[in-house]
């Protein structure tokens, strides 16, 4: 166990590390931000003294290793859109994009499990099918047309939710969350399902295969043999051996929704990570940009990891000296 984790902790050094080089390099190639953070109407020397400001009057080489030495203290640099830490820019975003991970996440489990599970055990009955053709829409629909439906029905037409914001938050362990208040509440809905939607469907396919596979398996004529209820049959042996799939989807997944929640959070002018990834690009933050990419990709290395583990927990089989890293 300590062997692997060792391992990968030193294979996502090198993974960390490249990603911060073809960020780097991919923003210092398409443009000056000094071109958009100062007026146009600025006078020669007052874009000399900005460029000198930011460090960007040195080769991009010796900006790249001068933000290596300070990443390696913990500083990811200064935002020159808000002159604050980029670090400290993400953490405070954070909190809100993590909430609304969580709750999409949630949703797909609660919604996706069942209904997968009972179109698996019903396949040719009408809701079976019903809930297949669920989940085709859910894979094609686009999450920004599905979120401004959802704000037109359940905003402007009934008036039940609210269409943007968090709402009020209360504090939890001295971080602020919405799922706490009911205002937060009603504002979470919304994003959350929309964020949610293409993991109900996935979860729903893999259920349902899994399902099906399970059912033919000798495992399960045997203990249809032995005269045990199907809640215990479906419950004990077909949902648990099928866990390891979803498992690894809703994890990875996991990580996925906190990187990709951008369009979500803009439609519903949630204020996560998100939106702020988006304002930084548009005035190329590099700082903002590399601390972003950097923290979501250690959060995938961080869910790989927890994945791995998991297997050897959930299947004895599996053991982790044999993952490869």
């Amino acid at each position: 166990m300590i062997a692997f984790v060792v391992r990968r902790l030193w294979q996502s050094f090198f993974v960390l590390l490249l990603m911060s080089l073809l960020v780097f390099v991919g923003i210092y190639a398409i443009g000056n931000p000094v071109d958009l953070l100062i007026s146009p109407e600025a006078t020669q020397a007052e874009r000399i003294a900005t460029t000198a400001s930011f460090g960007l009057d040195k080769p991009m080489w010796e900006q790249y290793f001068l933000f290596l030495q300070n990443a390696f203290v913990g500083d990811l640099g200064r935002s020159f859109a808000y002159s604050t830490p980029a670090l400290l820019l993400i953490l405070q975003r954070m909190p809100a994009t993590l909430e609304l991970a969580v709750a999409a996440t949630l949703i797909s489990i609660l919604l996706g499990l069942p209904l997968g599970l009972w179109a698996g055990l019903r396949r040719n009955g009408f809701a079976g099918k019903a809930i297949m053709g669920f989940s085709v829409l859910g894979f094609s629909l686009p999450t920004f047309w599905v979120g401004l439906m959802l704000i037109m029905l359940f905003s402007v037409y009934l008036g039940w939710l609210p269409s943007s914001g968090r709402g009020q938050t209360a504090l939890l362990f001295g971080v602020p969350v919405s799922f706490l208040t009911l205002d937060g509440l009603k504002h979470l809905l919304l994003p959350a399902f929309n964020l949610s939607l293409f993991n109900i469907a996935l979860v729903i396919r893999l259920t349902h295969a899994g399902t099906q596979e399970a059912l033919l398996q000798d495992y399960v004529k045997f203990a249809r043999a032995k005269g045990l209820s199907n809640g215990r049959i479906i419950g004990v042996h077909v949902l648990k051996n099928i866990l390891i799939p979803i498992v690894t989807v809703i994890a990875l997944q996991f990580g996925a929704l906190i990187a990709f929640a951008i369009v979500t959070e803009s439609i519903f002018a949630w204020p996560g990570m998100g939106k702020l990834i988006i304002d930084s690009i548009r005035v190329l933050d590099r700082p903002v940009v590399v601390a972003y990419l950097l923290m979501t990709t250690t959060i995938f290395i961080v869910l790989n990891l927890v994945v791995d583990v998991l297997y050897s927990l959930l299947d004895p089989r599996v053991r982790l000296s044999d993952v490869k890293g």
